[in-house]
């Protein structure tokens, strides 16, 4: 066997992180030596939340683990995990609905770096339903509702910024 390590790429804009995205990557530390979550700037999706604000709150919540690292980026997905030495690129998928883009994004890495697999996993069935789109909805209507659906720094943050 080798004694290299097997690294994957968990990229996203995890605006904000949610317990479906903590799942997935529970889920592929069961399968990769180090997991580095790529937290993406993504400005053209207007976040609600500053880069250093989101890559803060997914370090807070993986700090029990040294196999995860956390790192804000700005570059193509598959020049960050071929200069991480990046084995896979992970992807969450939660529905059917999820596929089409992550297939064609998949494609598209394939064809920029063929050495980097994608790995889909899907969350629990508890996090099906969950995405970071529907969290800040909620949160701006009603954020005592969130504690099944984000870590507690992150209901935090959302009932402040929400003003709720």
């Amino acid at each position: 066997m080798s004694s290299k390590q097997k690294i994957a790429l968990y990229p996203g804009t995890f605006d904000p992180v949610t317990n479906g995205h903590l799942d997935v990557l529970t889920r592929a530390l069961n399968m990769f030596d180090k997991i580095v979550v790529a937290v993406a700037a993504n400005t053209g999706k207007s976040p609600m939340f500053d880069l250093d604000t989101r890559v803060a709150l997914i370090k807070e919540n993986v700090s029990y683990d040294p196999r995860i690292s956390v790192e804000a980026f700005d570059v193509l997905t598959v020049n960050l995990a071929a200069s991480l030495g990046a084995v896979a690129i992970i992807r969450g998928l939660r529905a059917v609905s999820d596929f089409e883009f992550e297939f064609q994004l998949a494609q598209m890495n394939r064809h920029l770096d063929s050495k980097v697999e994608t790995v889909f996993l899907m969350p629990s069935h508890k996090y099906f339903y969950t995405s970071s789109t529907i969290i800040k909805q909620v949160a701006y209507y009603d954020p005592s509702k969130l504690g099944a659906f984000v870590p507690k720094n992150v209901q935090r943050l959302l009932k402040s910024r929400c003003g709720r």
